[in-house]
């Protein structure tokens, strides 16, 4: 039984207290590995090393520093086959996937602030003939960073990478759920000669470790992803010890399609976004709406495509769904099934679990589920599910549209398919999201800001806005 190990001061190491916890892989429904149950003990010697590597990692000349994330970048693509079958084997994703997204991904990430740092510049102000302000942006010392078990690496890298490039150390907690990529990691900074204690990696659950890094009062910022309920904890945690909080937080994302859409590309590209990653993405679209004249016709493409997906085990090639990623959540997302039944939901195809044959006979598998006949006020279209379920409704007009799309306490992102270019950009204006896309899903561009509204978080990452939040900004004013 393999057991992953925690990353200190530049050191793989047990946890202090000799605790661990079993880590399952979802395809099977068997323990494969145990993960460190971190507590203070194991936090106090993380923050003293951060302490310790600090003011170096900070005033090292940022073309040294882009250097070595250079070099980290181009480990996690050297690995990247390993680090894909470990995702597959941890997360239940498909492998193809997990290559294709979640390895290419985190090494972009770090790619992209690697490059970030030598590129960053900060304001001047010019007073005319009375003198000039410039802005200082200083690392702010010990962050926080802690990622989800969806995208376990994608997103772990894509919190620390900005952390590091602007000069800070971390101490990064993974989801426990799945651990395994963020082990392999603390493996490949060991490799390629990252200063110790620049980066920590503690394992284990949000109470064991969680919860005191967020309140420890050394760190000085945290960046959180996950569910919305966990970052309104974190929120009030610490907002009393003041600290910087940067939260990308849940989504109930609204698909609009309309009769003018390129029917084909719009069908396909829907359930894409529906389904991807078995629908454990937070930019998944549940909720698709589409324009009346074209309803019936959407309906039955769509379903058509939904039932074509190939589900099974998640390290064969030709997979395109795996596992959800634990029993618990395969029953939450059970549970919401025979929700919408209750609540008078016509299931159009999937509705329950699949049977895999061979090693996956265990496994946590839930078809492809589409849903009609729900009301905009039903809990199924108003809580995050988080899983392969969407629901269709038909609409009349734009106003109908917007309410629809807007009726939700999320607003994370949206997309709108349409070839009246008017109605695009009128939406694109009044829709209550942080991310709207026009005729496409899941388009990034690392360069945008990403984040939602209303219960979708607070705060933006990516690009020069993940950069202004790892630091802090000084006014020097100057008189002639």
């Amino acid at each position: 039984m393999q057991k992953i190990q925690n990353y200190i001061n530049g050191e793989l190491v047990e946890p202090f207290s000799g605790k661990y916890i079993d880590n399952y892989e979802p395809a099977t429904g068997q323990v494969y590995s145990l993960i460190p149950q971190s507590e203070q003990q194991d936090l106090e010697a993380a923050v003293a090393a951060a302490e310790a590597a600090q003011n170096e990692w900070a005033e090292m000349p940022m073309e040294q520093r882009s250097a070595l994330l250079m070099k980290l970048a181009d480990a996690i693509e050297a690995a990247s086959d390993e680090l894909a079958k470990a995702e597959a084997i941890d997360n239940g994703k498909p492998i193809s996937f997990a290559k294709a997204v979640d390895s290419y991904r985190s090494a972009a990430n770090i790619r992209f602030f690697a490059n970030a740092t030598t590129q960053f510049s900060s304001e001047s102000h010019s007073m005319g003939n009375v003198g000039i302000n410039y802005t200082l942006r200083d690392p702010i010392g010990i962050v926080g960073c802690i990622s989800p078990w969806n995208l376990p690496l994608y997103l772990f890298t894509w919190k620390i990478a900005p952390a590091l490039a602007t000069g800070n150390c971390v101490i990064a907690k993974p989801s426990e759920i799945t651990p395994m990529t963020a082990y392999l990691f603390s493996k490949l900074c060991i490799k390629v000669g990252i200063p110790k204690g620049v980066i920590n990696i503690l394992h284990g659950t949000g109470a064991s470790i969680g919860g005191p890094l967020v309140e420890h009062k050394k760190i000085k910022a945290i960046s959180f992803t996950g569910g919305s309920s966990t970052g309104k904890t974190i929120a009030a945690t610490a907002a009393p010890l003041l600290k910087k909080i940067s939260l990308e937080l849940g989504g109930k994302n609204p698909t609009l399609v309309f009769a003018d859409c390129d029917f084909e590309a719009t069908v396909s590209e829907v359930a894409r976004a529906a389904f991807s990653n078995q629908g454990q993405i937070c930019l998944c679209g549940s909720r698709i709406y589409i324009e009346r004249p074209i309803y019936e016709k959407f309906k039955a493409a769509f379903v058509s495509k939904v039932k074509k997906l190939r589900i099974g085990d998640p390290l064969k090639q030709e997979t395109q769904h795996g596992a959800l990623v634990s029993s618990a959540h395969k029953e939450k997302v059970l549970s919401y099934i025979e929700l919408a039944k209750q609540e008078g939901g016509k299931i159009l195809c999937g509705g329950g679990e699949v049977d895999v044959d061979g090693r996956c006979k265990e496994g946590y598998f839930v078809a492809p589920t589409v849903i009609e006949g729900l009301t905009i006020e039903c809990r199924t279209n108003q809580e995050e599910i988080f899983g392969p379920v969407c629901t269709l409704q038909p609409f009349d007009n734009d106003e109908e549209a917007l309410a629809l799309a807007n009726g939700t306490e999320y607003g994370l992102a949206t997309s709108i398919w349409s070839n009246n270019l008017k109605r695009c950009h009128y939406f694109s204006r009044k829709l209550d999201f942080g991310i709207v896309w026009v005729n496409c899903w899941s388009l990034r561009d690392l360069r945008t800001p990403f984040g939602g509204v209303k219960s979708s978080g607070v705060g933006r990452e990516g690009g020069f806005e993940a950069m202004h939040f790892f630091t802090e900004p000084k006014n020097v004013c100057f008189k002639y």
